[in-house]
């Protein structure tokens, strides 16, 4: 467990779910991704690691999904 005051690095990885054919992403504290990297090595797809911040992480995770939709200036 981090103390608080440390920096956090986060991590953005895949899995799938029961019953579903794609992966979705997820997004946890590096320390959590390193736990669940050892208790079962490779069983989940690494897409990126040390992230600054959760919002980046986030980002990230969702790509362009939740993304502000742009609209066309409108034709006088």
């Amino acid at each position: 467990m981090r103390k608080s005051g440390e920096p956090v690095a986060w991590v953005v990885y895949q899995m799938f779910l029961d019953k579903k054919p794609e992966a979705i992403n997820v997004v946890c504290e590096q320390g959590d991704w390193d736990a669940m990297e050892l208790a079962r090595p490779g069983h989940y797809k690494l897409v990126r690691a040390g992230i600054a911040t959760e919002a980046e992480a986030e980002r990230l995770a969702r790509g362009t999904s939740g993304d502000a939709k742009h609209h066309l200036p409108r034709r006088s």
